[in-house]
């Protein structure tokens, strides 16, 4: 009985083996590549599938989503001939899972290899300007390249980035210092630019003060030159409406001669020729009011006084 068991037990282990390699589960997003007799077969997709033991053979694995890798840096020779790192990040997809099993030995240094040399090319042609301020330039080259070279091997090239890009360091040195020398010199434009701008608003607001100042001045003197014709109309009209006589008159010419002569600077007095008429108007108007004139109507001595009256001669000024 007990070789029996044995057989059983045996034979239960290799039903539980074939089994075992009969049910074969994909995962999601997942492709296997079948071979029998060391010959492709079939590409087995997710879910469940079935395959013949010991006959078919799993040959690989292969996952269908979206891959990022990174490389490491390359030392890259720009055309004026500096050397730069370039740090590659290439995000690809397996679009054949038989052609990226029997195309390729290893599509990820095929990738890597390929991104390499095709960066050196491309780098090559430019200089070191152009290379840091390029980027999209040389990811959409390089994404081209590549998408043209992989497209048999099964590999579809999704995006290409370049991390970083390093130059020498004695170049960094100098764009440092380009660099804060452009800033200085754009902060002392905008500083002299500001200082001009000042002036001009300076300018500009002392112009118009002037400019209302003199508006003011010239209004200002308009009405007084206005109230001062009032005042000469309204005495004027005063002076017609009262009818004053030659009397009155030549009493108010006498009472501005002092005004006339006053200030310590008049050296040299004029004597008007109207004061002549004056004084006879101002005689007769005293000879009317005076002593004198009791002693005789017909004029007695204001004749006299108007006759004896001094012709208006002019005075010589004083000696020093």
């Amino acid at each position: 009985m007990e070789p029996i068991i044995i057989v059983l037990i045996i034979l239960v282990v290799l039903v539980f083996i074939a089994l075992m390699k009969t049910v074969q589960v994909i995962p999601q997003a997942s492709a296997a590549i079948v071979e029998r007799f060391g010959r492709y077969t079939r590409t087995l997709n997710a879910g469940l599938n079935i395959v013949v033991p010991f006959i078919d053979s799993i040959r690989n694995r292969i996952d269908l989503r979206e891959q990022v890798v990174p490389f490491p840096p390359q030392p890259v020779i720009t055309q004026d001939n500096l050397v730069v790192n370039i740090d590659t990040v290439i995000y690809y997809q397996v679009t054949d899972a038989r052609a990226a099993t029997y195309e390729v030995a290893s599509y990820i240094q095929a990738i890597e290899q390929l991104t390499v040399t095709t960066l050196r090319n491309i780098i090559g042609g430019m200089d070191l300007e152009r290379t840091l301020t390029s980027r999209e330039e040389i990811n959409a080259a390089l994404r081209g390249v590549l998408d043209e070279a992989t497209g048999k091997w099964g590999i579809r090239v999704n995006r290409v980035e370049l991390k970083a890009i390093e130059p020498p360091t004695s170049i960094q040195d100098s764009m440092e210092k380009q660099m804060r020398a452009d800033r200085d010199k754009r902060a002392a434009i905008l500083t002299a630019e500001g200082i001009r701008q000042s002036q001009i608003l300076t300018a500009e607001g002392e112009k118009q003060s002037a400019i209302l100042r003199a508006e003011g001045e010239a209004k200002a003197a308009a009405l007084r030159a206005e109230g001062e014709a009032q005042a000469i109309r309204t005495v004027f009209e005063s002076i017609h409406a009262g009818d004053p006589d030659q009397k009155l008159l030549s009493y108010q010419y006498l009472q501005m001669l002092p005004k006339i002569a006053e200030g310590d600077a008049n050296k040299l007095w004029i004597v008007p020729s109207e004061i002549g008429d004056a004084l006879k108007g101002l005689g007769g108007a005293l000879g009317q009011f005076g002593p004198l004139a009791g002693n005789g109507g017909n004029g007695g001595d204001g004749d006299r006084l108007q006759k004896t009256t001094p012709a208006p001669r002019r005075e010589q000024p004083p000696l020093d």
